[in-house]
């Protein structure tokens, strides 16, 4: 046989052991991959084998043993071995060649796939290697042609363990192979974000066909970046373009470090891509249906509204009760809509105001739905619990701080659940999710500067999301409305503004009210930066949004101070104090804006003929409206 000094055009044999060679597929630096007939049973086989033979009669004993433990895991994404053994001094196992085409031949034959069969194809590899992985086993080798793929397009992956490190032949072969699977587990995770890398940019990586001399070249041990161009066969979804980026990423930390974490976030915006309740979407709900949507952070105050001295409570008492617990305002506002749903079209648009649901619920709609939340904290273990509150806390002021800023005459407990509904999916994934909700973090976290780049960014909350999830936190938000049963309209307004796209004017209520709750999250995002960064962060997001909303940093500032303290108790550790001097010192050096002055003092004239003076609106189209006595925007829920 050929061995690692061969050029590529040397003449193969004709014959190896009793497999007559009919061509050679595919030769990496680690393997050779042959199509052979065999005599014996008459049919063709895939016959694989290292570039490098053993180089001692105990290292061939035990790559035949590890080749046969391999052989014994059996998965559908795993090719089938149907013999191993040796023609001195080579290795080989051989595989059926009725399992399909490899990969490299599908190329050859169709060009490159459309992205949704490309991640389909890849899903399948690393649920496999997933499996064989979790068995301790590795590949070392992956290439385009070590898969192989069938007319209904079912892949296996072929080779485990043929490429087996070479050590000196004095050396423990068992503990040398334990030590070198993790890193050569991980080494697989990134080869195979490679193989997905060239099937969707249609080219050779780096103009290297062996992906293992990509990896020699990559960052940390080269001085390459891998990175997905925009000039692609077809066009890549954003999400898909952050899982293939993640998977490559020049920091280690960054990237996958198992191909089970790889495949939920492929196998998820794959499914979402699929079906529009795919993926993570359809694992969430079933969680809700487990777990609920979020557990009641108070048990007195579930007891409480449980009891019968409510009976004698006004029904704004029992709204300003019930909008302490997070858990139970939600809960009401799902059980409203969901029964509005069940009436009809003709039923009035979605209830987004806490007194009118009860009102319509009755004491003993709003008992049953105390009850049927949640303990807290749910399936959440104290390390995630503590992340949690500090959500909450977060989303809680990010509310306060939009009731300060909204226009006069809107009500305050729409615009602050407004707020709410747009951090929805992220309370859903920290509550359901954990592990991903902390790895999201994590990669949010700008890396240490190196030499090579000094200022180096973390990825930002979407880009995060799409790499740990395979879809977007607000889309699993919209996802859960619209299970809720809640309107177009509200659904609009729970999209927060995109950071990259301009801030236009608002036309109508609903688009006043996104934007103004928009705003208020962006400032409490701003608030959790590092403090010589913090007014930078406040001024930018204000002049963003001047403009459309009327406002100056006056008024930005005064909203962040007034809800100093509001919610009692130390600040949490997740984001800055709301007390902080900076905000303090800006807030007096700051004017008021003259268009929100003028918008104020025309309130009572522009509001409209025949709207509540109450703080309760029917719907989302009352909830916006402006009331006829301006309130102060001091409102507490």
């Amino acid at each position: 046989m050929p061995d690692n000094n061969s050029t590529p055009s040397a003449a193969p044999m004709r014959r190896f052991g009793r497999f007559e060679l009919r061509a050679l597929l595919h030769k990496s630096q680690r393997s050779m991959l042959w199509v052979v007939f065999d005599p014996s049973s008459g049919q063709e086989m895939f016959l694989m084998m290292p570039r490098e033979k053993p180089n001692s009669e105990a290292a061939m004993l035990h790559w035949l043993k590890t080749l046969d433990a391999a052989s014994r895991i059996h998965h559908p994404n795993l090719g089938h071995v149907i013999e191993t053994g040796r023609v001195d001094p080579w290795p080989y196992v051989a595989y059926d060649r009725a399992l399909g085409e490899t990969l490299e031949e599908r190329l050859a034959r169709s060009g490159p796939p459309l992205a949704l069969d490309a991640a389909s194809w890849v899903a399948q590899a690393l649920e496999g290697l997933a499996f064989a992985h979790e068995a301790g086993h590795a590949h070392r080798d992956i290439q385009l042609a070590h898969l192989v793929i069938d007319g209904a397009n079912h892949v296996r992956v072929l080779g485990l363990e043929v490429a087996q490190e070479i050590v000196p032949a004095s050396a423990d072969f068992n503990a040398a192979s334990r030590r070198a699977v993790r890193e050569s587990s991980e080494e697989d995770v990134v080869s195979v974000g490679l193989l997905l890398h060239r099937l969707l940019s249609g080219k050779a990586v780096l103009d290297e066909p062996d992906l293992q001399l990509v990896l020699q070249r990559m960052q940390p041990q080269g001085h390459e970046l891998v990175r997905l161009g925009w000039e692609t066969p077809y066009p890549i979804p954003e999400p898909l373009r952050a899982i293939v980026n993640r998977a490559s990423d020049r920091q280690t930390r960054q990237r996958y470090h198992l191909a089970r974490s790889f495949w939920r976030a492929l196998d998820g915006w794959r499914l979402s891509a699929e079906q529009d309740d795919g993926g993570p979407i359809a694992l969430l709900k079933d969680k809700m249906q487990r777990f609920g949507h979020l557990p009641s952070t108070s048990t007195r105050l579930v007891t409480t509204v449980a009891s019968s001295s409510m009976e004698s409570q006004h029904g704004s008492q029992l709204a300003s009760l019930a909008l302490k617990d997070m858990a139970l305002s939600l809960e009401l506002i799902r059980r409203v809509n969901n029964a509005l749903r069940q009436q009809g079209p003709t039923s009035g648009g979605t209830v987004l105001n806490l007194q009118r649901a009860i009102a319509m619920l009755g004491l003993n709609g709003l008992e049953d739905a105390a009850r049927a939340l949640k303990p807290w904290p749910g399936p959440m273990n104290d390390g995630q619990a503590a992340f949690m509150q500090s959500l909450i806390r977060r989303v809680q002021r990010a509310g306060q701080v939009a009731q300060a800023l909204r226009p006069a005459g809107y009500d305050a407990e729409v615009v602050y659940l407004i707020s709410l509904m747009q951090n929805l999916g992220r309370l859903l994934v920290q509550y359901h999710f954990p592990d991903d909700a902390q790895q999201i973090r994590q990669l949010q976290v700008a890396p240490e500067a190196t030499e090579d780049n000094p200022n180096p960014r973390g990825m930002t909350e979407q880009s995060a999301a799409y790499a740990v999830l395979g879809c977007d936190l607000e889309s699993l938000g919209l996802a859960v409305a619209r299970y809720w049963g809640l309107g177009d309209e509200l659904q609009h307004m729970m999209r927060r503004q995109p950071q990259e796209a301009p801030v236009r004017h608002g036309e109508g209520d609903s688009e006043i009210l996104r934007l103004t709750c928009s705003l208020a999250n962006e400032l409490i995002d701003a608030l959790g930066v590092p403090e010589r960064k913090r007014q930078a962060a406040i001024e930018l997001a204000t002049r963003r949004y001047a403009r459309a909303l009327g406002l100056g940093l006056r008024e930005v500032y005064d909203a962040l101070g007034s809800v100093q303290g509001a919610l009692g108790g130390s600040p949490d550790s997740a984001m800055a104090p709301l007390d902080d001097p900076v905000i303090g010192a800006a807030a007096t050096a700051a004017p008021r804006s003259r268009l929100r002055e003028r918008a104020e003092g025309a309130a009572g004239v522009a509001a409209r003929p025949g709207t509540s003076a109450s703080p309760q609106g029917a719907s989302t189209g009352q909830a916006g409206s402006r009331d006829e006595a301006p309130p102060s925007g001091k409102e507490r829920p």
